[in-house]
């Protein structure tokens, strides 16, 4: 992707990132990879909650709006001006296209006018250094669980640049049927936040749903899990919406701790960590904790911060991709259905 010699940035040299690749426009300044001197996040959650879900035209146009202020309220809060901003990096997927077309082309503009290095980010990347920004000796190689709306994903990370996906979802992310879940249940968007929150009060052993290819590979399917849940729900009708949610909360968790544990045994690694937006589920947390206990594993649980959509994760990326590969190309364009390796 570089087009450009590597760029020997200095240790401290603020990095301003930019994040638009779904809901969340989000813009942060990050010095040398590890400090965080602002983080400003806009949510469309009002935006969209009354669809159900996200709506692509409406979030892109929210973008367009919120972006601007967003950029100048996180330069205002690191207390730094243009002349001091070192390069930009920017998602350019995967993501939904037009949104990452509004974050793309403002780097673009923005690296243009201030005469510094645009950097084009991988948004999977980018939470794979959220962790590195609140733990940068984290001990290598580690599994990270990477489980969102929109992937799961079991990771092999060797360093910075260097990852191996073990395994990922065949149908439904995590998040995705935690969303599908919650709408059947009427529980309203976000789906996950809810259905961990009304869990709290369930039996988590009320109704043994299925645990898809548990001990199957390292690949996950969620679809035949929703849909035993919208099942078992339409034959009682009668059972308390609590112990559905934390029973299919419990059969998400089983299935995705089981298979990083297996997972990190296998391959010899010496920490499981967290990444995405299902790394905030409270129960999720608590599983991956105490497996690493059990396991004798370090165990990384990103602050609830790091783990939805952020700028400061992508400007951390940027920082590494622009000293080892160089700036990303003008003509760089917003790639959709960008993979991590």
């Amino acid at each position: 992707m570089a087009s450009d010699p590597v760029v020997d940035l200095a240790p401290s040299a603020p990095i301003l990132g930019i994040e638009t690749s779904c809901d969340e426009t989000a813009a942060a300044v990050v010095s040398g990879a590890r400090t965080v001197m602002s983080s400003v996040v806009s949510s469309q959650i009002d935006l969209h909650a009354r669809y159900g879900g996200v709506v692509p035209e409406i979030a892109g146009r929210a973008h367009l709006e919120l972006l601007v202020p967003v950029i100048a309220e996180a330069m205002l809060e690191a207390r730094i001006e243009s002349r001091d901003v070192a390069a930009i990096g920017a998602t350019y997927g995967p993501g939904l296209i037009g949104s990452l077309l509004i974050g793309v082309s403002a780097a673009k503009a923005l690296a243009l006018a201030w005469g510094v290095p645009f950097v084009a980010v991988n948004h999977l990347e980018a939470h794979l250094h959220a962790a590195l920004i609140e733990e940068p000796d984290l001990p290598m190689p580690l599994v990270v669980l990477l489980v969102s709306g929109g992937h799961t994903m079991l990771i092999r990370m060797d360093g910075p640049g260097s990852y191996e996906v073990l395994g990922a979802t065949l149908d439904d992310a995590a998040g995705e049927a935690f969303d599908k879940v919650a709408r059947f249940l009427g529980l309203g968007y976000p789906g996950g936040p809810a259905i961990d929150a009304l869990a709290m009060a369930g039996d988590p052993t009320a109704v043994s749903f299925p645990r898809a290819m548990l001990d199957q590979g390292w690949d996950f399917s969620f679809s035949g899990l929703k849909t035993s849940v919208i099942n078992h729900v339409r034959r009682h009708p009668e059972i308390d919406t609590a112990d559905v949610a934390a029973s299919f909360q419990a059969a998400v968790c089983d299935v995705l701790v089981a298979k990083a544990r297996r997972a990190a045994r296998e391959i010899g690694a010496e920490g499981l960590g967290l990444a995405g937006g299902v790394a905030a589920n409270s129960q999720l947390r608590e599983a991956v904790l105490d497996a690493c206990v059990a396991d004798g594993l370090r165990a990384f649980l990103p602050s609830r911060a790091m783990c939805t959509d952020n700028a400061a994760m992508v400007a951390a990326a940027a920082y590494h991709r622009l000293r080892s590969d160089g700036p990303s190309p003008a003509d760089t364009g917003a790639v959709p259905g960008l993979r991590l390796c």
